[in-house]
């Protein structure tokens, strides 16, 4: 009967500690997302400006 009761406590001691929650692995952080404008303020006015600096050109030389 005592053997019976001691592996009865040794099997409730064995089961007790295996249910522990987590582990000791360090925390994997996702990395914050960073979205970065690649439009930029003077876009708008530097495509006209060199297709009249183009146009200028051609018809200068064509003189």
């Amino acid at each position: 009967m005592k053997k019976l009761i001691a592996a009865g406590a040794c099997a409730f001691a064995l089961s007790a500690t295996a249910a522990t929650a987590g582990n000791m692995a360090e925390p994997v952080m996702e990395p914050e997302v960073i979205v970065e404008d690649t439009a930029t303020s003077d876009g708008g006015i530097l495509v006209p400006l060199l297709a009249i600096i183009l146009i200028g050109a051609a018809i200068a030389g064509a003189d």
